[in-house]
């Protein structure tokens, strides 16, 4: 019987302890934590710095101009510098007045930044106490004489050498191929500007061209620059063809480029129609139309 009271009452409490649990938690969640904290806000304008900010910029009393239509005058410019000055009298820093500005804080400062720092101040300072390096001259008089000797030449001289030489290579390719294909006047050509790159052979392509031609006729290396016939071109077109191809292969010599029809080897060739002793001892290295090109063993 005890027992069947018990449970009865169990059951009746059970529902007034679940409500109680309930806003137990209810009341925990939602009650705010006071935590300490540290908050920071900005330090409130000053009133007299919002009243002068409002001021007009002729004064109190005056009305603004037109925009546009303001003119610099005396009291204008008085009443702007006293304007700055009284805006900058309001102390608003949380701080306080800041301390006069003296050596030791200075040096302070400099000492507190200068640690592991770029400082900038020290940098300012530093640019206007230590003296400024000496620029060198880039250009000396012995700079300017090594450069004469190793074959300086004025620009006016350049361009008569370089004219000079594609009149040579032109004449060459003319009198030695102008029937032959532009490949056959390439070849010819390209012996011309190896010999003048290779040691056995005068350095341009004139001293390779004209070689021993003071020495008689037929003593030369090319027949036309020493056979005591004018060398005055009879064909225009043909001397047209040969003086825009010694054009192109100047510019190439000039730059250092491969000609690129024979190898830079080739020295020597000969029309198919004889045959020197001397073709027995080289090594032929192409036919190119009428000619024989050969390479030294």
């Amino acid at each position: 019987m005890k027992t069947g009271w018990q449970q009865i009452i169990a059951r009746a409490i059970s529902p007034v302890l679940a409500l109680a649990a309930a806003a137990l938690v209810l009341f925990v969640t939602l009650t705010p934590v006071h935590a300490e904290t540290n908050l920071i806000l900005p330090v409130p304008v000053p009133a007299e710095l919002n009243a002068l900010r409002l001021q007009p910029a002729l004064g109190p009393m005056a009305a603004p101009p037109v925009p546009g239509q303001q003119v610099l005058t005396p009291a204008l410019l008085a009443n702007y510098v006293k304007r700055q000055q009284q805006l900058r009298s309001v102390e608003v820093t949380p701080a306080g007045p800041q301390p006069e500005l003296t050596s030791d804080l200075l040096m302070g400062y400099i000492g507190r930044g200068s640690i592991g720092t770029n400082n900038t101040a020290l940098s300012a300072i530093a640019s206007f106490t230590q003296p400024a390096p000496r620029l060198e001259p880039s250009v000396t008089s012995d700079l300017l004489s090594a450069y004469v000797e190793s074959g300086y030449q004025p620009t006016a001289r350049r361009v008569e050498v370089a004219n000079g030489e594609r009149e040579c290579l032109a004449q060459a390719i003319y009198h030695e191929a102008r029937g032959e294909s532009a490949m056959g006047q390439m070849a010819v050509a390209n012996i011309i500007v190896n010999r003048a790159r290779s040691s056995r052979f005068p350095g341009s392509l004139c001293g390779v061209i004209y070689q021993n031609a003071d020495k008689g006729k037929y003593r030369c290396q090319f027949t036309f620059a020493c056979d005591g016939r004018d060398d005055t071109p009879g064909e225009r077109r043909a001397w047209a063809a040969s003086q825009n191809l010694a054009k192109r292969v100047y510019a190439e010599y000039a730059q250092g480029e491969e000609i690129g029809v024979l190898p830079g080897s080739a020295l020597y060739y000969h029309t198919t129609s004889v045959r020197p002793s001397w073709s027995n001892t080289f090594s032929r290295v192409a036919t190119v139309d009428s000619h024989i090109f050969y390479s030294p063993n």
